[in-house]
């Protein structure tokens, strides 16, 4: 079965870190941009950061800059979202998502998105 699957969020205080995890089964990611997306409650979905060409590009978003940083690691065929620093803003479900190109902080024409992991940042 192709999929993907986010792991590592949880609750944090402000000022803390946290570190997402994206896995893919039946499927390689070093072929892939892999995005990572967070939506707000009421907000629209954006895009926070994505690498392709196996770490050959990597984008940020301007609000994570600086303090979120994205890798991959093809052996364990993962792709992870350090986040430190954490805002209360940060609050949101994150997903990653396996697709064509970024474009900035966004990957283009998804092919796989993961089911989210809840992302709780307290003030």
């Amino acid at each position: 079965q192709l999929q993907l699957a986010e792991s590592g969020g949880g609750l944090v205080h402000a000022g803390g870190s946290l570190r997402l995890s994206c896995s893919a089964s039946g499927f390689t990611l070093d072929y892939y941009a892999i995005g990572w997306f967070r939506q707000a409650p009421g907000k629209e979905r954006e895009g926070v950061a994505c690498i392709a060409h196996t770490g050959g590009f990597i984008s940020y978003a301007d609000s994570v800059k600086g303090r979120f940083t994205i890798s991959q690691d093809n052996i364990k065929n993962t792709v992870s979202l350090q986040m430190d620093s954490l805002k209360a803003e940060a609050t949101a479900v994150y997903y990653c998502a396996a697709g064509r190109s970024c474009m900035g902080a966004v990957s283009r024409r998804n092919d796989f998105w993961g089911q989210g992991t809840q992302v709780t940042v307290s003030s």
